[in-house]
């Protein structure tokens, strides 16, 4: 059976980790979705799989439609961790991002845009 938790050791939140992440991090786009990436290198060592989401305050300027959006994507990577595990490798840090002003229609469109861009990532 596939974990679906999203526990608080999987959360990314130390500024280190954060700051590292935009430094040495690669970037990846499909649709709406941005995401960057840091794997595990022996230069970067990375101890677990950390995971974020963000949305902008310049597209979405009430907190409501920004935590919304938040909760689809966590939701998102929750149901999907394995695919992305399997795309980006088992020690990895990530932060996803909404780069649109529209809102999503339904959770099925975000869900559809993540797991294609997990299959391009494993096709490069």
């Amino acid at each position: 059976m596939t974990n679906f938790k999203y526990p608080r050791a999987e959360k990314l939140k130390t500024n280190t980790e954060i700051s590292l992440l935009f430094e040495k991090g690669k970037w990846r786009t499909n649709g709406n979705l941005r995401i960057i990436i840091l794997k595990n290198k022996p230069t970067i060592p990375v101890e677990s799989t950390k995971f974020a989401v963000s949305v902008s305050k310049k597209y979405f300027k009430k907190a409501v439609h920004r935590n919304r959006i938040k909760r689809l994507l966590r939701e998102c990577y929750r149901l999907n961790k394995d695919l992305f595990k399997e795309a980006f490798g088992e020690k990895t840090i990530a932060m996803m991002f909404w780069a649109s002003s529209e809102m999503p229609q339904k959770f099925q469109d975000v869900e559809a845009q993540f797991i294609k861009l997990c299959q391009s990532q494993k096709k490069s």
